[in-house]
């Protein structure tokens, strides 16, 4: 009961640790009131885009955490899922959670079976046997010779008294055994963690994807209608029309194709948090930025808190150094205190007898086969510091690799939406050159496929970090809340 209790406090430990917590601050866009026709020329049409000045990436204040500063990822938002219910629903419902916890469990059981030995053995036997024996056979008789002899219950007990340490050197290496199993069950969760908020953000980048292609598909499709209007009235040529209607027809294929996108990205959510299916998901939040304020050297000292693979090597060591121990120990004898009693005879109970008394049992020694076997546990001791050590590195290595990842991928940030801004200023020129007649289909299609994918890759930068973010996370064997939380260094020292 206690051991079951400790696992449940441990998972609710996790829920609560990986629970997000950032409210959002960022306001919803408001759109104009303005009734006008957009304008024509150089002015930026503010009614279907929000300014750029209110999704700008704050990069100077990254370093105030009083409000977390976001970008906002779309105009639109849907409700019902957010990251902190897709991480209770992983933490419930994956099976690979299931198979640590119950693993925690067996390890425990284990213990338990080796200090079986110290408890007493009992055995019962009864048998029936017909015996002839030459020898009496010619001295008496050849017929006094056979008899019937029968144990009607023979009860024996054993009691192992010391094995000059052999039982508590494996009940020290199944305790080993079990805490890995504890630090394996961490790392099946910060796992969890990891793919759920990877596949939950790739999720948010395929719902962006597919607005910006709705809204592909809502300019083409006026693009096709006043090209139309304009050929009806003889203003424009019939391959304009031709034009815009291959263009509509693109963007609805692309359509289509984010569609199904958006399908997939929620079943391999759906996939990540255990959940084998569900129909639909109304998305809650948006891709958005926020700071994540984390020295590298922050980063390494709290993974060796935080990392349970550290911890794993580590106990690995302890372990191994353990059945080098327990490999010496082949010479030693047991000290058994032993007693039966047994009812039979000629007769099925015609008699009765008992027997006791101490043994000092030695094992069959083979010098040549222990001397190997304890060099063999000593390379192995060896092996598993040297295996530890280059956990550790490869650890360093991966915090590197996710520290820097997660840099280029907030650089990027500015840049994307930089781009984005000009792509949009250059279709609204466009499209207003075109609205008087002075631009052409191609020129307005090719500004609009540019901003089109300017967006998409504004939106993929913000996935990129934010999945960065997750993987840094798991490097470091500990969630970073948004970056809301300074760390302290020295704090994290005194631990």
């Amino acid at each position: 009961m206690k051991n079951r209790i400790i696992l449940i406090v441990l998972i609710t430990i996790f829920i609560t640790a990986n629970s997000v917590f950032a409210e959002e601050h960022s306001a919803v866009l408001k759109k104009t009131n303005k009734t006008d026709e957009i304008p024509i020329g150089n002015v930026i049409n503010d009614t279907d885009y929000p300014d750029a000045k209110k999704i700008a990436p704050l990069i100077d204040e990254l370093q105030t955490f009083d409000e977390p500063k976001v970008i906002e990822g779309s105009v639109q938002k849907t409700i019902d899922v957010t990251l902190d219910e897709c991480i209770k629903y992983a933490l419930g419902n994956n099976p690979r959670i299931r198979e640590a916890i119950e693993e925690i469990s067996a390890s425990d059981f284990r213990i338990k079976q080796a200090w079986s030995a110290y408890f007493p053995q009992f055995t019962w036997t009864s048998s029936g046997s017909r015996n002839r024996n030459l020898l009496f056979s010619d001295a008496i008789g050849s017929a006094d010779a056979t008899y019937n002899y029968f144990i009607l219950g023979q009860i024996s007990v054993s009691q192992l008294i010391y094995d000059f340490g052999v039982t508590q050197n494996q009940v020290t290496i199944k305790k080993l055994g079990y805490k890995t199993a504890q630090e394996q069950l961490i790392s099946v969760v910060n796992d969890v963690i990891k793919e759920t908020k990877d596949k939950y953000y790739a999720l948010l980048y395929a719902n962006e994807d597919m607005k910006v292609k709705e809204d592909n598909v809502n300019r083409f499709e006026m693009f096709y209608n006043q090209a139309k209007a304009m050929y009806e009235i003889g203003m424009n040529p019939k391959v304009d029309v031709t034009i815009a209607e291959v263009n509509l027809s693109n963007a609805k294929l692309q359509l289509i194709q984010a569609k199904k996108n958006l399908e997939v990205n929620a079943a391999q959510l759906n996939n990540a948090m255990g959940i084998n299916f569900m129909t639909h998901f109304n998305i809650h939040e948006r891709l958005k930025y926020a700071p994540c304020d984390i020295t590298l050297e922050q980063a390494i000292e709290i993974a060796e808190d935080s990392r349970p693979d550290l911890k794993i090597a580590k106990l690995n060591i302890e372990s191994s150094r353990q059945k080098m121990q327990l490999t010496k120990k082949s010479y030693f004898p047991k000290i058994t205190a032993q007693g039966n009693i047994a009812v039979g005879g000629r007769n099925p109970a015609s008699n009765w007898g008992y027997v006791w008394g101490g043994y000092l049992d030695f094992p069959v020694v083979n010098v040549m086969n222990i001397n190997n076997q304890i060099k063999e546990a000593r390379a192995n001791y060896s092996k598993q510091m040297a295996t530890s050590t280059r956990t550790e590195q490869n650890i360093e290595l991966e915090i590197q690799t996710a520290y820097y990842n997660l840099i280029e991928k907030r650089n990027q940030i500015p840049v994307a939406f930089l781009g984005m801004k000009q792509a949009k200023e250059n279709y609204e020129i466009s499209f207003g050159r075109y609205k008087v007649g002075e631009g052409n289909p191609i020129e307005l299609k090719d500004s609009q496929i540019t901003y089109m994918n300017s967006q998409l890759s504004y939106y993929n930068s913000l996935y990129q970090y934010n999945s960065a973010k997750a993987n840094l996370e798991k490097a470091i064997g500990k969630n970073l809340m948004f970056g809301e939380e300074l760390i302290d260094l020295e704090e994290t020292k005194n631990k």
